[in-house]
Formats: structure tokens, C-alpha cells, sequence
């Protein structure tokens, strides 16, 4: 790795000072340090978010359930707040890459970093939860732009997610092995405004399947979701499988999630 200069601000307002002077935010560093260490990033100053209180913790606030950005995978997993409210999530941070990942990675820097294949982007579109960051609170549909973009601006930083309580909530990951990323991952959540279906992995970035939606809608069953021929157009195709294939098993994921649901 290149050097460079490490700092570890105590509050938000420091953090958003050293970034806007041209730092780099860390918060669990799982893609930042590994982009690092192939040297295809090269930060002059590392910005830890780490020392930063007020961006951990887990709570419910009247029916929403609020999860600091700094708030790590297995804390996520093990929580009997999240358990209590949506264990559908839960169950996703539990299988989330493997221990090491989950004891440092964080739900703020998954979703900032917006990797195509990452989990926890499924459930915040799925949900229709609420990204809230130091300056306002973005909707899930409004947050994920494509592939690592999301609608964060300069010197904008997460704070916390939202998510609504869902009246019924599964998650279903076909697992890429090596990595433990999702070849395709979906989310199905049953909420007062009707069901939404979250894939992950299988495109460019994480998308919401409006075919199954509708079938879900008229009928919230495997059967129904079973009855849905998913295209292909516009799916990644690599050594990991054709577009076809993660047509298919956006189908078959999407039948376990129900059931399981």
C-alpha cells in the first residue's frame, strides 16, 4: 500500500471536515483496504469513522428499526432488537462473507460502496427503508444509482438506515463460494404498501423485479413466483454463470423466499 495519513475523528462534524478536505471515509475498510493493497486506490488520508459514537448502535424508533452506519455485520446478526423486528435481516447479516468480514464490516459502508453482489442493498430495497446521512434522508428507490454509484454526495456520509417492519420478509442467497457473494441474492418483503422484490448479484446493481412483484401482489405464494418466467435482458453473464442461469435462479430464489416467508 502507498502511505498516507490516518485519522480518527471523534464526531461527524470532524469527519465531514477532514473528507471534504480530501480525505477518504473508512468504515469497516473490507473493499477500501483490499482496493488499497492492489494499489488500485491511493487515499492521501484515511478518514476512520470508527471513534464516531453516535453512528453505532441498534433501536427501535416508534415502528422503524434503526441501525447505526457504524454498526457491524455480526452485531446485526446477533441482535435480539433485529431479531424481535425483522429477522429476515438478521438471518441476511449472519451470512454475510465469513467471521472476520462480519466482525468489521458495516451496514453504512456495504451500502455506500454499493457492490453489485453485496446483501445488504437487497434488503434496504426491499423494505423501502431509508438511508438517512448527515445532510437529509434518501428513499431506497432513490439511493442505488448502478454499479458502486449511489445518490451520496461529496463530503455526504450515512448515518443510519431506517426500516420499516414488514408484515412477512425473507432473504434467499444462491452463494458465489469463493467469495461468498451473492451469484444471486433476492429479497422479498411483504409491507403495508404491497410486496417488493429485491435481486442482488445478478445485474449491474441491485434492482427490484416488477414481473414477480405483480404476481406476488395478486398472489402471495412459491406457486405464483414459480409462474413467472424472469428475462434475461441486461444480467451479467461471466465464468460464474450465463444470464439465463441468473434468470432462473432469480425465479427459484424468489420461490424459497416466499416460502420461507
Amino acid at each position: 500500500m502507498y502511505a498516507c495519513e490516518y485519522e480518527r475523528p471523534a464526531s461527524v462534524d470532524q469527519a465531514v471536515a477532514l473528507i471534504n478536505g480530501g480525505g477518504q471515509a473508512l468504515s469497516g475498510g473490507q473493499t477500501l483496504i483490499a482496493t488499497m493493497k492492489q494499489r488500485l486506490a491511493a487515499p492521501g488520508t484515511l478518514v476512520d469513522l470508527g471513534g464516531i459514537k453516535d453512528l453505532q448502535g441498534i433501536r427501535m424508533d416508534g415502528d422503524q428499526l434503526v441501525i447505526g452506519a457504524m454498526t457491524c455485520h455480526a452485531d446485526v446478526a446477533e441482535s435480539d432488537v433485529v431479531k424481535g423486528a425483522i429477522p429476515a435481516l438478521a438471518e441476511l447479516a449472519g451470512g454475510i462473507g465469513d467471521r472476520q468480514v462480519r466482525a468489521r464490516g458495516t451496514i453504512g459502508g456495504s451500502l455506500a460502496n454499493n457492490d453489485p453482489a453485496a446483501c445488504y442493498p437487497s434488503a434496504v430495497l426491499a423494505l423501502g427503508a431509508t438511508v438517512i446521512t448527515n445532510r437529509r434522508k434518501i428513499a431506497a428507490d432513490d439511493f442505488f444509482l448502478g454499479m458502486y454509484a449511489t445518490a451520496l454526495e461529496p463530503g455526504e456520509i450515512i448515518t443510519a438506515v431506517a426500516f420499516p417492519k414488514a408484515q412477512a420478509a425473507a432473504y434467499e442467497k444462491f452463494k458465489q463460494q469463493a467469495s461468498r457473494f451473492a451469484l444471486v441474492g433476492v429479497f422479498v418483503a411483504k409491507t403495508s404498501g404491497g410486496v417488493r422484490v429485491a435481486v442482488t448479484g445478478a445485474g449491474s446493481g441491485v434492482f427490484r423485479c416488477a414481473p414477480l412483484e405483480a404476481a406476488l401482489n395478486a398472489d402471495f405464494s412459491a406457486k405464483a413466483a414459480a409462474a413467472v418466467k424472469v428475462s434475461a435482458d441486461g444480467l451479467n453473464s461471466d465464468i460464474h454463470g450465463t444470464a439465463n442461469y441468473r434468470a432462473h435462479l432469480i425465479g427459484v430464489m424468489t420461490q424459497r423466499a416466499v416460502a420461507k416467508a
